[in-house]
C-alpha cells in the first residue's frame, strides 16, 4: 500500500554517455543535468512501483530541482527519494542527488499514477 515515507535509492557512474558534452546540455565532461534529472525520476518511480496495482505505473508531471555541484567522470552519483505527499493519484517526492564528495542536486518531483495500457493507447492516438 502506498504511504508517505516510502524511500528509494539508485546509483549511476558518471561517464562519457551521461556527461553534458554527450547529452547536449553543455560542452564539459561532467555529469549532465539531464542525467541527474533522469536518475531522480528513476529513483522515484522505482520506489513506489511495488506498491501499485498490476497494470499501473507512474509518469512524471513536474520537476523543481537545482543542480548545485559538478561531478567529474568516474564518480558514483546516488539519488535518494522520499514520498512526502499523496493527493489522489498525484505523488510528491523529495529528491536529493550526491556524488562521492557533495550533495549535487535537490528538489521536488511529482508523478501521477496511470493505467499503463490506457495511457499508452491515448499517447499512440496522437500519431494517427
Amino acid at each position: 500500500m502506498l504511504e508517505i515515507g516510502i524511500k528509494g535509492t539508485e546509483s549511476v557512474t558518471a561517464n562519457e554517455r551521461n556527461c553534458a558534452k554527450a547529452m547536449g546540455s553543455g560542452t564539459l565532461e561532467v555529469f549532465a543535468t539531464p542525467a541527474m534529472i533522469a536518475l531522480m525520476e528513476e529513483t522515484a518511480w522505482k520506489s513506489v512501483a511495488p506498491y501499485l496495482e498490476e497494470g499501473q505505473g507512474t509518469v512524471g508531471i513536474k520537476l523543481e530541482v537545482s543542480h548545485d555541484a559538478a561531478t567529474p567522470l568516474g564518480m558514483t552519483v546516488t539519488c535518494e527519494s522520499e514520498l512526502i505527499e499523496i493527493d489522489g493519484r498525484r505523488l510528491v517526492f523529495e529528491v536529493r542527488a550526491f556524488d562521492d564528495k557533495d550533495v549535487i542536486g535537490k528538489g521536488r518531483h511529482e508523478r501521477f499514477i496511470v493505467w499503463d495500457e490506457k495511457f499508452q493507447e491515448k499517447a499512440n492516438q496522437k500519431a494517427k
